[in-house]
């Protein structure tokens, strides 16, 4: 067995060398602009991918990857020159502060045509704002400052490093978001969505999906809607839901509201920062709550229990448990057609 997984970790290692070196290949031309300082990035494919990075201005340039649409063929040079010049337009320009890198089509290329696929790798200073825009390709974007508006139709979207306010959708694709602060929303349809280490006003929507998040702060709102949310070590304020699909949360400090119709809810707090409202139609609820907190309870549901419930005042029953720990305090809810069950350590 350790050979056969010796052997596979060596095959998908060089399958990922072979295609690194496959997309060297494919380099069209750089085109260089020293010590520019564009404020603005517009780049814009339809077919291809799009990838831009920070670095010094003296380093600003422009590469442009090109190669048949059709990965089963290969064109020569000659052949890529003269698709392009028969059915593209490339632009790679300097207006004012304004870089530009755009590939359009002159006219529709059907399926039974051989296309371009057209890619570019940006390099430029990190004070610029980027539009970036594809509408089959991958989009990759770290280590700016200034404003991003990303989208893609059949692509993955994979940022970083983002202090400005970032917005991006793809369609059919996954986002992850790493090391970004400042508002952020983030969509798409049908893909995941990965959060990591990341601060602000924070929108992070699927509709067919996982959302898994952590080390995130502020105010947090993850939603899919066939799909799991789980989140670990987030603070400030949550909301988290699902149509079909679990809700966890562990390791908060945060208020939070969960939300979801067909799974399971489960939390566990760190400290509780505020209010906690959890609801369900048809699964059950679990939270794992420090002791000692003056709390207001509200629980419903088709049998709730609490472990360990001192100094508490007012209603318990199987499928009913209202009322106040420790003098009272910070809301805690959960309404569910199942069980609801709290634990305090």
């Amino acid at each position: 067995m350790k050979n056969i997984a010796l052997a596979f970790i060596l095959a998908v290692s060089f399958l990922a060398v072979q295609a690194q070196h496959a997309e060297s290949d494919y380099l069209y031309t750089t085109k260089s602009f020293k010590d520019a300082s564009p404020g603005k990035i517009n780049a814009g494919t339809s077919h291809g991918n799009i990838s831009v990075s920070d670095v010094p201005a003296s380093q600003t340039r422009v590469e442009v990857y090109i190669h048949s649409s059709n990965g089963n063929q290969e064109l020569s040079k000659d052949e890529i020159q003269k698709k392009l010049d028969q059915d593209y337009i490339l632009e790679i320009s300097l207006s004012g502060d304004v870089l530009n890198a755009t590939a359009r089509q002159k006219k529709e290329i059907f399926l039974n045509e051989t296309g371009l696929s057209i890619s570019f790798v940006i390099y430029a200073p990190k004070t610029a704002s980027n539009v970036l825009k594809t509408s089959h390709g991958n989009i990759d974007l770290t280590g700016f400052e200034g404003s991003q508006d990303v989208e893609t139709s059949h692509g993955d979207l994979t940022i970083s490093k983002i202090t400005g306010k970032l917005t991006g959708e793809t369609s059919h694709g996954n986002v992850s978001v790493t090391d970004c602060n400042n508002d952020i929303d983030l969509s798409t349809s049908h893909g995941d969505i990965t959060g990591r280490n990341c601060e602000g006003t924070i929108k992070l929507i699927t509709s067919h999906g996982n959302i898994d998040l952590r080390d995130m702060k502020g105010k947090v709102r993850a939603g899919t809607s066939h799909g799991n949310v789980s989140g670990n070590t987030i603070g400030g304020e949550m909301t988290a839901s699902t149509s079909h699909g679990n809700v966890s949360l562990e390791d908060m400090s945060s208020s939070v509201n969960a939300s979801t119709d067909h799974g399971d809810i489960s939390l566990s707090a760190a400290s509780i920062t505020g209010e906690i409202v959890t609801s369900n139609g048809n699964g059950n609820i679990s939270l794992d709550l420090p002791k000692g907190k003056g709390l207001d309870l509200d629980l419903q549901g088709r049998e709730v229990s609490i472990d360990e419930l001192q100094n508490f005042s007012g209603t318990k029953e199987k499928d009913l448990i209202k009322g106040s720990t420790n003098g009272g305090g910070i809301k805690v809810s959960a309404r569910t057609d199942r069980e609801a069950r709290v634990t305090f350590r």
